[in-house]
């Protein structure tokens, strides 16, 4: 029987995480399954325990939103260590990829009978960081200043913190000229935003990237380019279906390895967390980690 370590993040969700966690763990133990706890001070000290928990040959599991998944992910890519998820966040965005069920039961039991499955993920690289890897998606522009604002929301919560967010960001947003070089291949525009995305969502249920793929070894490039600002809003309405692939100030590229520049320091962000300013480079890692899902 499978022996977990659980890494919670004690602020995601207000007092989310723990709940979410003792609704998942009486089934586990139910089934005999060993299951500790552990309570991360900060993502680096979360990012420390998976590990530790990974070396003495535990399966770890991320309970938290996007940026606690990120973080562990990232630092058990290339261990062989397993992982799961007990979604917990805001926006749960790469849970909801990887079609995880909301339902505590059903969850612990994809985490007690499911086999690990490869999952790709994200070397992130920049001024402040030499090497940082994340599962989701790396995105810069007005989508990362947008979730810099739903980060600092105390009033606002999930999805609604995102378009607050979003609102505040587009109407103070100056047109950026980007260049986005895809497998040695530049790409110049003006426009809001780029998104190399593992995982189809982000910011909370926005299906950003429609046709990412966790497991094909590539990044879906996503380029917003310039449009009134009445016709970005509502661009960003059809990010719940994924219709906003079809506009044509939206081009999607396919590549392992993209490079993200700008004529002024537009801030980027990796798996709901704000990070620095461009430029910035994303590169795929097939298959480096093991989830269950």
């Amino acid at each position: 029987m499978r022996q977990f370590t659980a890494v919670v993040n004690p602020t995601a969700g207000g007092a989310t995480a723990a709940a979410a966690l003792l609704r998942v763990a009486r089934p586990l133990r139910e089934a005999g399954a060993g299951l500790e706890t552990e309570y991360s001070r900060s993502l680096d000290h979360a990012r420390d325990l998976a590990r530790r928990a990974g070396e003495r040959g535990r399966v770890v599991l991320a309970v938290g939103g996007d940026g606690m998944a990120g973080g562990i992910g990232g630092a058990l890519s290339g261990t062989g260590t397993p992982l799961g998820l007990v979604p917990a966040g805001r926006g749960n965005d790469f849970a909801r990829a990887l079609g995880l069920p909301a339902e505590p039961a059903a969850l612990a039991a994809i985490l007690l009978r499911a086999e690990p499955r490869p999952v790709d993920t994200i070397e992130v690289t920049s001024a402040v960081h030499d090497r940082a890897v994340v599962l989701g998606s790396v995105y810069a522009g007005v989508d990362a200043l947008a979730n810099h604002h739903a980060n600092r929301s105390r009033l606002l919560r999930g999805t609604a913190s995102y378009y607050a967010g979003a609102l505040r960001a587009v109407t103070t947003w100056r047109t950026t000229r980007y260049r986005v070089t895809v497998d040695g291949q530049e790409h110049a525009f003006a426009g809001y935003t780029v998104v190399a995305a593992n995982s189809g969502y982000y910011g909370s249920d926005r299906h950003i990237a429609p046709a990412a793929r966790v497991d094909d070894g590539l990044l879906e490039v996503v380029m917003i380019h310039h449009a009134p600002r009445r016709l970005f809003f509502a661009l960003m309405n059809e990010l719940g279906t994924g219709a906003h692939v079809h506009r044509p100030q939206v081009r999607v590229v396919r590549g392992r390895q993209v490079r993200i520049e700008a004529d002024r320091p537009v801030p980027y962000g990796a798996d709901g967390e704000v990070e620095a300013a461009v430029p910035v480079t994303a590169r795929v890692l097939p298959g480096a980690l093991r989830v269950l899902y």
